[in-house]
């Protein structure tokens, strides 16, 4: 029996390796994609079963190359974890329309063309599609002009699928990361903060991966995750 396929998109980081590995641990094969593969070359080396594909969001052509490579490889898509995020932090005077496009291309309009791929073998299947979204979608800030535009079309794209796709047996839920990700380099731009201050990459993929398997008759499709110390 084959196992099921867990494509995880924006492969980057600690936190989409936290992600790869927590489905790759529960029997899925994983395709991990990303612009470049350097990193998720290393981490399918590391995963039993796992793959990496080379995907750029932004871009459709792209995007059906690497899900017609995933298909033929491992089969079709049961559970997509969208992973992917971008965006200039910078002022109305600083900001350009290419940034403020290019942030929205890649929360918003990639995730709705990652999504149409899978849906085909969702619909007859059932399956999951997890977004990692981000405080910004809620609320903007002065300097969140880009980004918050975007992660906020993420959100109600999310939510425009989740109630659509939900009575088709498709579970479309949402992950707000509400602080700090533990990750190197927001460790070298904070290194005064204690490790209780961040979010762990693994506390973060052990919530997704209970919301890949929720029974269906209590789906969440929101849920925000912070540590215990943040202020919200």
């Amino acid at each position: 029996m084959s196992k099921p396929v867990s494509v995880v998109v924006g492969v980057v980081k600690k936190n989409s390796a936290a992600l790869a590995r927590a489905m790759a641990e529960r029997g899925h094969a994983v395709a991990l994609l990303a612009r470049s593969t350097e990193f998720a070359q290393a981490l399918a080396n590391e995963l039993d079963g796992a793959k990496a594909y080379a995907c750029d969001v932004r871009d459709r052509g792209s995007i059906e190359a690497a899900f017609r490579s995933i298909h033929s490889d491992l089969g079709g898509t049961d559970v997509l974890l969208y992973n992917a995020g971008s965006g200039k932090f910078a002022s109305i005077d600083e900001i350009t329309l290419d940034d403020l496009e290019d942030a929205w291309r890649v929360n918003a309009w990639g995730l709705m063309a990652c999504a149409q791929q899978c849906l085909p073998h969702m619909r007859k299947h059932g399956g999951s599609i997890i977004v990692t979204g981000a405080t910004a979608s809620l609320r903007g800030g002065a300097r969140t002009t880009a980004f918050a535009q975007a992660k906020a079309a993420q959100r109600s794209l999310a939510q425009s699928m989740a109630r659509q796709l939900g009575p088709e047996g498709v579970h479309v839920g949402l992950v707000i990361v509400d602080g700090v990700v533990d990750l190197p380099r927001t460790r070298a731009w904070m290194p005064d903060k204690p490790d209780e201050f961040f979010l762990s990459p693994a506390d973060i993929a052990r919530t997704v991966v209970h919301l890949v398997e929720q029974p269906k008759s209590a789906w969440t499709f929101e849920l925000d995750l912070r540590p215990h110390i943040e202020r919200w």
